[in-house]
C-alpha cells in the first residue's frame, strides 16, 4: 500500500507537513480532504489502524465542529454514528492525515512523524 497524505490545501499545517514529507523524499498519494472525503470504510479501517479514539479524528478547532456543537453531541453518539458523520464532510476531519502501512498519523506533530516515517 502507498502512503496517503490527506490534506486541505489552504491549511498552513498541511502545507508544512507536505513540505516535511517532500524534503525527506517520502512518496505519497496526495488527496484533498474536501474533494475526496474519506469514506466510512476508509475511516473505519484507519481508526482501527491508528489505535486512537475516534474523537481524535475530529477537527475540534474547525468552524463546522463548533457550529454543529459537536463537543456536546459526540458524547451520546455511537462509534458508527461518529464515523458516518466524519465521512459526511471532510472539514470535520482533523488534518493532515498520513496513512502509512502500519499506522495513521493525525495532525502534524514533527516528533511523531520523525519516529514513524
Amino acid at each position: 500500500m502507498s502512503n496517503i497524505f490527506i490534506e486541505y490545501p489552504k491549511c498552513s499545517t498541511c502545507k508544512k507537513a507536505k513540505k516535511y514529507l517532500e524534503d525527506r523524499n517520502v512518496k505519497f498519494i496526495d488527496r484533498n480532504i474536501v474533494d475526496e472525503t474519506p469514506t466510512f470504510e476508509e475511516l473505519k479501517t484507519w481508526i482501527e489502524l491508528s489505535q486512537k479514539p475516534i474523537n481524535n479524528f475530529f477537527n475540534t478547532s474547525g468552524i463546522l465542529y463548533r457550529q454543529m456543537e459537536l463537543s456536546k453531541k459526540l458524547i451520546d453518539m455511537t462509534d458508527e454514528e461518529k464515523i458516518k458523520l466524519l465521512s459526511s464532510n471532510g472539514m470535520l476531519i482533523k488534518r493532515p492525515l498520513l496513512v502509512l502501512n502500519n499506522n495513521v498519523l493525525i495532525g502534524f506533530k514533527e516528533k511523531e512523524w520523525k519516529e514513524e516515517i
